[in-house]
């Protein structure tokens, strides 16, 4: 197998197709020529029409909603590639789907996260590229490289520009137990203190508030999590931080999965505004004024010149 391809080419789904036009210009080189649609019996069709032979293939798509689709577009594009003799192949996945399904929370669960790294794999992709997956021991189910990029960076590059850094006035919360150590990292950034959220969660996307750890009375708060999917968690944790004294309260995320009627809880909530990064494309709406979009475009450009020139990515996150 050829470890290494002569040049890059980018091709992408339908996940996110901008994301993947943004990446392209950024390296200066076009997205490749590709068409992904369907046949009338609703099957995947993918159609190649420029040469891959020995060229380094990166895929580009997230696989969020229509979550099996845009899973099974990017399993035959790696198929078709492997068949066409591509050089190596990088499966760019700025949203991982199906990670929450990641253990066996009880009997008979399936650990549908481990599967879809099978899936990638038996495909013929031969690194993986992507950015917070939701649970990190993932990383674990690949027998092939994977690399992983951060999103706290940005986010809180976004809040510094802002004017949120070392200000006594400012909290980094935590809207559960399980993103501590990622309200950490955000507050350290900041220079900030951190309040965490204690809730029970009575059954699958409903959240109940149960206590805050940590002052937050006259305070401008910032939620951070990994992903917003109905935005019941953090529409809840932000009426909760406003009723406990708040003076306003913002929230940040890596991927906005924003199913159901998330919008409408995130612009009926305390939330002032929702700072998310475009791994997964923004609904389309007039209704989105609370929403800032920021993109993952540059990062993911330079990742993968690293990894076409062989050299570390975790310099990237250094400071």
């Amino acid at each position: 197998m050829i470890t290494h391809g002569k040049n890059i080419k980018i091709f992408t789904g339908n996940a996110h197709p901008q994301l993947a036009k943004d990446i392209a210009d950024i390296l200066g080189i076009p997205v490749g020529s590709s068409k992904v649609g369907t046949f009338s019996d609703g099957e995947i069709s993918v159609d190649i029409n420029e040469t891959v032979r020995g060229t380094d293939v990166f895929v580009v798509q997230s696989t969020n909603s229509p979550v099996n689709d845009n899973l099974m577009e990017l399993l035959i594009m790696i198929d078709a590639f492997k068949r066409a003799s591509a050089g190596r192949i990088t499966a760019v996945i700025p949203y991982y789907g199906y990670a929450r399904q990641d253990r066996k929370a009880k009997s008979r669960d399936p650990i549908t996260a481990k599967l879809v790294a099978d899936l990638i794999t038996a495909a013929g992709a031969d690194r993986v590229l992507t950015m917070d997956l939701h649970a990190s021991q993932i990383q674990g189910y690949f027998n092939i490289p994977l690399d992983h990029l951060l999103g706290v960076p940005i986010l809180s590059r976004y809040f510094l520009d802002k004017g949120f850094g070392e200000n006594e006035d400012v909290v980094i919360v935590s809207p559960d137990l399980g993103s501590v150590t990622r309200a950490r990292k955000f507050a350290d950034r900041l220079h900030a203190p951190i309040a965490i959220i204690d809730k029970r969660r009575p059954k699958a996307n409903v959240s109940e508030i149960m206590n805050i750890i940590g002052d937050v009375r006259g305070k401008t708060a910032i939620l951070v999590d990994d992903m917003i999917d109905t935005a019941g968690t953090i529409a809840n944790a932000a009426n909760a931080l406003r009723d406990l004294g708040a003076k306003e309260v913002y929230a940040c995320c890596t991927h906005g999965v924003l199913s159901g009627p998330a919008i409408d809880r995130i612009n009926s909530s305390a939330i002032k505004k929702l700072v998310m990064l475009n791994t997964i494309k923004l609904p389309e709406g007039d209704n989105l004024e609370k929403f800032v979009s920021l993109s993952v475009a540059p990062i993911f450009a330079e990742a993968i010149k690293r990894i076409y020139d062989d050299v570390p990515l975790s310099k990237l996150f250094e400071e």
